[in-house]
C-alpha cells in the first residue's frame, strides 16, 4: 500500500509539486499520468527516494520513505525509464549482483531462475548485456525490479521499445502481478494505462487533476450519451421499437450500410446505460447485432482535456475530497 499525504516538492522558487494526496491500495494497478514538467516524474523520485520531498509524507507499506528510507525501499522494486543496468555483464551476473545488493533471502537459484523465466529472459541469461536488444534490455530491468518479491511495483514506462508481442506479454505479466502487489505504472501509451489499470490519476501543473478510473472520468467529462449500433432488420419496426424502450432520449437511422442493414445512433438519458436493452431487444426480435459502440471519451481524450484546460471539476473518486 502506498500513502501519500501533501506531498510537496520545491526548486528554488519554483514548486513542482503542490501538496498532492492519494492513496494506492494492496492488489491496485494504478495508472500515473502527465504531461512534461507536471510533476510527474519529481513525484515518482520522491515515491522511490531517489530525491527528498520539501514537505509532506510518502508512506511504502507502512514505511515514511524519509524517516526510514532504507526500510521503505526494501519494499519497492523499481523500473526507471531507463533501465538501471550494467552493460558489461551478462544477464545472470547482473541478476545475481541485485540479488545480493537488495540482501535478498529467497533461495537464490530457484527465485533468479523463476524471474527469468517470468521475464522470458532465460534463454539470453549467459549473454552480455549490452548485446542484447532494447526490447530484452527492458525486460532484464523489469527482472531486476522483482528480485526479492518486493510488495510495491513502481514502473516508468516498461514497454518502451517492446515489439507489439513483447509489449502485450509484458501487460499480462503486470496485470498479474497486480493480483499479489501494489503497482503504480507510467506511461504515454494511454491505450497502455486503459487496458491495465484499474485507476487512473492525472496530474498537471503540480497538483492532481483527476483520479478515478478511465471509465468513470470518460462519463464525467463527456456530455454525450449515445451509442452507435449497427443492425440487420426492417428499419421502420426497429426505429418503433427502440424508440419505445424505457430510457432512450432520441434514435435516428443512419445511411444502409449494407443490404438491410442500418446503423442506429441511439441517444440516452443521463445515467442510464442502454446496452443490455438494446440487446435484449434484438435478441428477442431477431435483429442480428453486426456492431455496438458508445460515443464516450478515450483516455487520450480525457488527458487532452485535462491537460490543455478544458477539464471540468469533480473529477475525482471522492466529490468531497476522498484521494486528493
Amino acid at each position: 500500500m502506498i500513502e501519500v499525504k501533501e506531498l510537496t516538492k520545491n526548486y528554488g522558487d519554483k514548486q513542482a509539486v503542490k501538496g498532492i494526496s492519494f492513496t494506492v491500495n494492496d492488489g491496485e494497478i494504478l495508472g500515473f499520468l502527465g504531461p512534461n514538467g507536471a510533476g510527474k516524474s519529481t513525484t515518482m523520485n520522491m515515491l522511490t527516494g531517489y530525491i527528498s520531498s520539501t514537505s509532506g509524507t510518502a508512506v511504502i507499506n507502512g514505511v515514511d520513505i524519509l524517516e526510514d528510507p532504507i526500510k521503505a525501499k526494501a519494499n519497492i522494486g523499481y523500473l526507471p525509464e531507463i533501465p538501471p543496468l550494467y552493460v558489461d555483464m551478462t544477464v545472470k551476473s547482473y541478476l545475481n549482483f541485485i540479488y545480493d545488493l537488495r540482501k535478498c533471502k529467497l533461495p537464490r537459484k530457484d527465485h533468479l531462475l523463476s524471474i527469468c523465466n517470468l521475464c522470458k529472459i532465460t534463454n539470453v541469461k549467459d549473454r552480455i548485456i549490452k548485446h542484447l536488444s532494447k526490447g530484452y534490455k527492458q525486460r532484464v530491468g523489469l527482472a531486476q525490479a522483482l528480485i526479492g518479491n518486493p510488495p510495491v511495483l513502481i514502473l516508468d514506462e516498461p514497454t518502451v521499445g517492446l515489439d507489439p508481442s513483447q509489449m502485450k506479454e509484458i501487460r499480462t505479466l503486470i496485470k498479474r502481478l497486480g493480483k499479489s502487489h501494489t503497482v503504480i505504472l507510467s506511461s504515454h501509451i494511454l491505450s497502455e494505462i486503459q487496458q491495465v489499470c484499474d485507476r487512473v490519476i492525472i496530474i498537471n501543473n503540480g497538483v492532481v487533476a483527476a483520479d478515478d478510473t478511465a471509465d468513470n472520468l470518460s462519463k464525467k467529462m463527456s456530455d454525450d450519451h449515445r451509442l452507435i449500433v449497427r443492425l440487420e432488420g426492417d428499419k421502420d419496426e426497429i426505429l418503433r421499437k427502440l424508440k419505445s424502450l424505457e430510457g432512450i432520449k432520441s434514435v435516428v437511422a443512419d445511411l444502409e450500410k449494407e443490404s438491410g442493414v442500418f446503423e442506429y445512433e441511439i441517444e440516452a438519458m443521463e445515467n442510464v446505460d442502454l446496452r443490455r436493452k438494446i440487446s435484449s431487444a434484438a435478441q428477442e426480435n431477431g435483429w442480428p447485432i453486426l456492431l455496438m459502440k458508445t460515443t464516450e471519451l478515450t483516455l487520450e481524450d480525457i488527458f487532452l482535456k485535462i491537460t490543455m484546460g478544458e477539464g471540468v471539476d469533480g473529477l475525482n473518486k471522492d466529490d468531497k475530497g476522498g484521494n486528493e
